[in-house]
């Protein structure tokens, strides 16, 4: 391939940690180009917090940003999905794209992750708005709110226990878990936190709706979706999910790799969700700050070890026609 479509890094995700570890690289000189198939985790909601200095800002303009400050050093963005990529006998990558394929000294993954909901109808369309997950993400926006926690496994009490420090008005929905123990049934009782037994029917605008045709209304629902990585590219490169498991149920998977990024694939880097499925947005974006250090740092240990052997065979070459 011509070196138009040979790039020194292929960062596949345009989220807070693609952008960011292509910055890093972009800043370092490195030819770099992020695809991005649009599909962030946090697309449906309005705003994204505890990120210093950009707190309640919308995760589009986020992104928005992100892009022109890395067009800046000549990082190239396109619409669009890594559909395959192999890894070459010269330990180079090829990424094939819906038009064309281009040609990578390393990678970058940072596809993200998908979050499964449980399957109870209307919780789909809540997703972001009224149904949540994380005290941290929401919590503020949704305090002192008339709150249910759906519970799928014993992980629902710690988070019934933890949004009651932001509203006093909390049922937690036996649904589908477990029965709790006497030691958490005493501490959601010491917190005032109700529970109700059966199974869940329905989310809507009226709030839980039970198997036995009983409304609780509730403002907003908490939920614990699974959190699955991204699969496309992973099983070309010869990379498996692990399993991150909570209550002695798979919460999530996730990509291992070193406090850098590196996987067991050499020249394979993963960042954000995909190698850590607690990460935030901040979070995310540091990820992919080390891991473009780590492959600037990478490419350049080759860049010498290239150069010294160019140098000692044109030194070589010298002394036979000395």
């Amino acid at each position: 391939m011509d070196n138009e479509t040979t790039y020194d890094v292929v960062v596949i995700g345009g989220g807070a940690a693609g952008l960011s570890g292509a910055l890093v690289l972009g800043r370092a000189r490195r030819t770099v180009l992020v695809v991005d198939a649009g599909t962030p985790r946090n697309a449906p909601a309005a705003h994204m917090h505890n990120y210093l200095g950009r707190e309640g800002a919308s995760p589009h303009d986020l992104l928005a940003i992100g892009r022109e400050e890395v067009a800046r050093y000549g990082v190239q963005v396109v619409d669009g999905e890594a559909r395959s990529a192999t890894r070459q006998p010269d330990g180079s990558f090829v990424v094939h794209l819906a038009d064309r394929s281009v040609t990578a000294r390393r990678l970058l993954l940072a596809s993200g992750v998908v979050d499964v909901l449980p399957d109870v109808p209307g919780l789909a369309e809540g997703w972001g708005r009224t149904v949540l997950h994380c005290p941290y993400c929401h919590g503020w926006e949704v305090r002192d709110h008339a709150l249910g926690i759906l519970a799928t496994s014993g992980h629902a009490v710690h988070q019934a226990l933890a949004f009651r420090q932001l509203s006093s008005d909390i049922v937690l929905f036996q649904h589908t878990a477990p029965p709790f123990g006497e030691e958490e049934l005493e501490k959601l009782a010491a917190r005032g936190v109700q529970v109700v037994e059966g199974e869940v029917a329905a989310w809507g605008p009226d709030g839980v709706r039970l198997a036995d045709g009983t409304v609780v209304e509730r403002q907003e629902l908490v939920v614990a979706a699974v959190v699955r990585a991204r699969l496309e590219l992973l099983g070309d490169l010869g990379l498996e999910p692990t399993d991150y498991e909570m209550d002695g149920q798979v919460a999530a998977t996730y990509v291992d790799a070193d406090p850098m990024g590196l996987t067991a694939v050499p020249g394979v880097w993963v960042a954000g969700n995909l190698a850590d499925p607690r990460a935030q947005v901040i979070n995310a974006a540091a990820g992919g700050l080390v891991a473009g250090a780590g492959i600037n740092a990478d490419l350049g240990g080759e860049d010498i070890r290239i150069a010294v052997e160019q140098h000692r065979g044109a030194r070589a070459a010298a002394a036979r026609w000395a």
